[in-house]
């Protein structure tokens, strides 16, 4: 006779057991929400189910930061090891929950299985190679194997996150520290304050060193991913010293790139030198914002669509000199629309208006077909105005003022600025 159980199908029916060596030697020392952590992973862990930290940051109604500082905080404490992957292009850890009686009192004798044998070979993956390959750019130089190996240390035994890692070389190079040395020291000093996360390591260094923080702010706002040129620095150095602005001012001017071709600190500079003289006539502070009058907003506008109008002629000359067929075509549809008008008038739209239109359609096609052939989008000689909305007029068709009116605004001062400089 056999005898067989019926298998319980749901696993939140079933039972995972927790040591009691966590319960009693763990357990009493941890902050709460990472006890739920390390026993809500468990669960997974036990069954060999997937989890990820936003989906259990929201079953648990915890920030998902937290989570990540849990397993850092369990790795410290020696309840787990994270073995790193390559997962989707990302760098990312799994975690493996340690036997903690065999932590305390001595493994078996019985050979660990090959998979589970923590390697340096897990970070043979082509993730790693672009960390090795972002070390090289930013130190301008090939590493050298010891070098390699050095670095990969920081990963694999200070569990320095690949990340913060980049991140800590990028800030001891703009300090013209490039010792590995320094860098360590640096990077350790990080991990044993708890700064695993990028976001961690600035709001540390908004508080030590306000200066480096202020360069990577602008540096972000410019969409720089780099460390900025001793010109640069110079540059920035007068704004918050010399000028006396503050980061809020200076990155509203970093927002005035926005309108132009290549951003850059000479334009920034230039806006926030215009800001103080300004402010010296007012009698102002250089962080007080001014907005411009009704009557500039208005010129500005016009401005935008003369602008606007120019561009289109001067697209149309360049396609009516590269393909002659479409002067041809705009001029047949030009006298066709007089054409088609004086039909309207005399009564004649319901033959001749009808004719005139299918021509006219006839031709706007063979135009479309003739742009695109050519590399060119088929509205390339249309007046391409700021704002779709109004035409850069500033009111709406309902006779409204338009949602661009503070986006404009926030220009028109610059471009009034310039004009009384010109």
């Amino acid at each position: 006779m056999n005898f067989v159980r019926e298998k319980i199908k749901d696993f939140y029916l079933l039972d995972s057991r927790i040591e009691n060596i966590f319960i009693n030697e763990y357990l009493p020392a941890a902050p709460g929400d990472y006890v739920k952590v390390y026993i809500y992973g468990y669960m997974y862990a036990e069954f060999g189910l997937e989890m990820t930290d936003k989906v259990m940051a929201k079953q648990l109604g915890i920030p998902e930061k937290k989570i990540i500082d849990a397993w850092n905080y369990w790795e410290k404490m020696g309840a787990i090891k994270k073995l790193y992957v390559d997962s989707a292009g990302d760098i990312d850890f799994t975690v493996e929950f340690i036997n903690l009686k065999e932590l305390m009192y001595g493994k078996s004798t019985e050979a660990i299985p090959e998979e589970h044998e923590p390697s340096p070979e897990i970070f043979g993956n082509d993730q790693i190679k672009k960390v090795f390959d972002r070390v090289e750019q930013l130190m301008a130089r090939s590493l050298s194997s010891t070098e390699v190996t050095r670095i990969l240390s920081w990963m694999t035994d200070d569990k320095v996150p690949p990340e913060v890692m980049l991140y800590g070389i990028s800030y001891c190079l703009e300090k013209h520290k490039s010792s590995l040395n320094y860098i360590e020291s640096v990077l350790r000093n990080w991990m044993k304050d708890g700064l695993y996360t990028v976001d961690a390591v600035n709001e540390h260094l908004q508080d030590v060193d306000q200066r480096f923080y202020q360069y990577r702010r602008v540096l972000k706002a410019l969409g720089f991913n780099r460390n900025a040129t001793e010109a640069e620095k110079q540059m920035m150095d007068n704004w918050f010293d010399s000028l006396g602005y503050n980061m809020d001012r200076v990155l509203e001017a970093c927002t005035k790139t926005v309108g132009i071709s290549s951003p850059n600190f000479s334009y920034v500079n230039k806006v926030l030198q215009n800001w103080k003289d300004e402010a010296a006539k007012r009698g102002d502070s250089v962080n007080k914002k001014v907005t411009v009058t009704q009557s500039v907003l208005n010129q500005y506008y016009d401005y935008l669509r003369e602008e606007a109008i120019n561009a289109a002629e001067s697209r149309t000359k360049e396609i009516y000199e590269k393909i002659p067929r479409i002067k041809d075509i705009d001029d047949k549809v030009q006298t066709m629309g007089s054409a088609l008008s004086k039909a309207l008038l005399l009564g004649n739209e319901e033959d001749k208006g009808l004719e005139l239109r299918q021509q006219m359609d006839q031709l706007a096609a063979e135009r479309a077909v003739l742009l695109t052939e050519n590399n060119f989008e088929m509205d390339y000689t249309d007046i391409k105005y700021a704002c779709d909305k109004c035409n850069d007029t500033g009111i709406t068709d309902l006779g409204e003022r338009c949602s661009c009116a503070k986006e404009r605004m926030e220009e028109a001062e610059v471009w009034q600025k310039t004009k009384n400089e010109a």
